[in-house]
């Protein structure tokens, strides 16, 4: 077995952490000594022990002279837990492999810098893009502060998201809505607009037959129309924020509020999407999985506000010039103006396909 076997196996420990560690990254590690695995560990949950942590304590005495494999810079400050950097220079680790250096100004390379000056031999950027994608989210906010954006949609191989009389349930087959609840768990929120919930009255929770973690449920609604009685608002299944515009029914406002709802009021009556991620950044939203219907995702597709879209593809064909798609709104003119993407992943869900995609 290589040095790359065993990062694989931290980057495997750190991915099936995925959704569980917000605000802070997924994260993996490994200890090997004379060829042999003596500890390893994740990162489980923000503000409890990191994926060294964990892989030292397995190890116990055993650690003194082992190699470490980690999928992420150890930390060099004190945040909720002591720095990890101090942890492998005390426990007599005579190497770390790091596969890639934490973007967190905090870190930022100093972890490795101080385990070097303590005499520990570090390689960093072994399977450094597996990585970063891994921990793409993370990244994305850490230097940006903004959440990072999913668009997911569902369709008619035709590009239809229901039928010109509206009907959409089920485009999809089964094992793609449940693919979908994985997704849910692997975000801080979900995001639909107020037509959504007018018409379907969803839960946007994440129903997986192993559980799983409910993100916040994000509405835009500009004239605050929720109803009251939605199960957004009754179930308190999960926190529900509501993005209106600044010129709001008072009383419906405190209504919501009684009931335990977040009203984010936007500065002007229009809701603006750049100025409503900004606020959902500084509010700890790392990840935004958005499940709107043409309205909401052609709002995000002018803006150029999105880092992936996942969609859906049906073997079924709806037609119509009036059945709806998954992108509203005035739309792109010239297609030299159009968002090229990368397909970044195809895969065959049930009968139906998803692909994943980032803008280029």
């Amino acid at each position: 077995m290589d040095d790359s076997f065993f990062m694989k196996l931290a980057l495997d420990l750190a991915r099936g952490t995925l959704g569980q560690t917000s605000p802070n990254p997924v994260v993996g590690a490994v200890l090997v000594k004379d060829g042999q695995i003596i500890g390893m560990g994740a990162h489980l949950k923000a503000g409890e022990p990191h994926a060294e942590v964990h892989a030292i304590e397995m190890a116990g005495d055993q650690a003194i002279g082992s190699v470490l494999y980690v999928t992420l810079e150890p930390c060099s400050h004190y945040g909720k837990t002591p720095p990890c950097s101090d942890l492998v220079i005390k426990t007599g680790i005579k190497k770390v492999f790091v596969a890639t250096t934490d973007p967190n100004p905090q870190v930022a390379g100093k972890g490795i810098e101080r385990m070097k000056k303590a005499g520990i031999e570090v390689e960093v950027g072994m399977l450094q893009e597996e990585a970063r994608d891994l921990n793409k989210v993370f990244f994305y906010n850490i230097q940006s502060g903004l959440p990072y954006v999913t668009l997911k949609s569902a369709a008619s191989i035709d590009g239809k998201t229901a039928t010109v009389t509206g009907e959409s349930r089920w485009i999809t087959g089964e094992e793609a809505r449940l693919d979908v609840h994985h997704f849910r768990h692997q975000h801080d929120g979900i995001m639909v607009g107020v037509n959504t919930v007018l018409k379907d009255n969803p839960s946007l929770t994440t129903r997986l037959v192993e559980g799983g973690k409910n993100p916040i449920r994000i509405i835009l609604d500009t004239h605050l129309r929720t109803p009251l009685d939605a199960k957004i608002i009754t179930d308190q299944k999960a926190p529900t924020w509501i993005i209106t515009g600044a010129d709001v029914d008072r009383k419906r406002e405190i209504q919501l509020s009684e009931l335990g709802i977040e009203v984010m009021k936007m500065e002007s009556q229009k809701i603006s999407i750049k100025e409503m991620l900004a606020a959902l950044g500084k509010r700890g939203i790392t990840s935004l999985f958005v499940e709107g219907g043409a309205e909401v995702h052609g709002s995000f597709l002018k803006e150029r506000a999105f880092q992936q879209i996942i969609t859906y593809i049906a073997p079924k064909l709806i037609g119509g010039k009036n059945a709806p798609a998954s992108f509203g709104g005035q739309g792109i003119e010239q297609i030299g103006d159009a968002v090229s993407l990368n397909i970044i992943q195809v895969d065959l869900i049930g009968s139906d396909i998803r692909i994943i995609a980032e803008p280029k």
